[in-house]
């Protein structure tokens, strides 16, 4: 199947069995949807017995076309690992989605809102690794192999019409709403404690968001754990040289033009954002 075919499916509801050609093309219909700043209905609509292992096909599928528009993965964002976010998305398990080079806008930089859909933003930790995982490794063994912590920011998009009412195999499909993300600097993982410390997201100098990094799966770390072993139940490993952002510690927040968002993470200082 050629990408212009996977591009142009814009019609799903003749799919009607989980063949290889129907996930190629639901990853094609979400592909387009994307570049067309289109909003499409859940996948689940057409597809009610999608499951969260097609859905995960669906997801590196559609990443598979954006590396063939030159796109480049530099790491992975986990989802859904606080109970807040969980509890705003009404779903009940953390899940990974893939980022890419094209996807990073520099700390202190502007995001244009005119490349997204409904864009909204949320405070994170970010890792990064120095060293290759792979399989079930300890707490202990992924803080060995990280040689960076930092603030970040996660801006969440969906293709889905009102970005609400999906279910955990639509939200996958969609590289787990994967938009943008932010990083600010890079410190030394040694020298600083992460596990439960403040974490003050503001809009225009104004605080909208609050929380302990502990939100985070109990311990950011944690979510770098359940990467590496849920990445290596789909046979593959994480690089050397990943960014990782560990999830959400509160709800998100809405984009809207001339917005400063900043992030400010003790002992790890502040990342910040414009939108235009």
């Amino acid at each position: 199947m050629t990408e212009s075919i996977l591009y142009y499916t814009k019609d799903i509801s003749m799919l009607d069995d989980m063949t290889a050609f129907t996930l190629l093309a639901l990853a094609g219909h979400l592909h387009g949807a994307r570049l067309d700043r289109r909003e499409v209905e859940r996948l689940t609509v057409a597809h009610p017995d999608l499951d969260l292992d097609a859905a995960y096909l669906i997801l590196r599928a559609g990443v598979t076309l954006r590396e063939a528009h030159g796109e480049r993965i530099v790491g992975y964002k986990m989802g859904l690992t606080s109970d807040a976010k969980r509890k705003q998305m009404n779903l009940d398990t953390a899940i990974y989605g893939v980022l890419t080079d094209q996807m990073q806008v520099p700390h202190e930089a502007t995001f244009r809102l005119a490349g997204g859909i409904h864009p909204k933003i949320e405070p994170e930790i970010a890792f990064r690794t120095a060293r290759p995982l792979r399989g079930r490794p300890t707490l202990a063994e992924v803080q060995a192999a990280c040689d960076g912590v930092a603030a970040a920011l996660e801006i969440l998009d969906s293709r889905y019409v009102g970005f609400r009412y999906f279910s955990l195999p639509d939200v996958v499909a969609d590289n787990s709403s994967s938009s943008h993300f932010v990083v600010g600097p890079w410190s030394v993982p040694s020298e600083v404690d992460v596990s439960d410390v403040a974490m003050t997201m503001a809009v225009d100098g104004e605080v909208v968001q609050a929380a302990s990094s502990a939100a985070i799966s109990g311990n950011p770390w944690q979510s770098l754990v359940d990467l590496v072993a849920m990445l290596f139940a789909h046979g593959e490993g994480l690089p050397a040289g990943s960014v990782v952002l560990a999830g959400a510690a509160t709800t998100a927040v809405q984009l809207t033009d001339g917005m400063r968002v900043t992030l400010r993470v003790v002992g790890l200082g502040d990342v910040a954002v414009v939108v235009r």
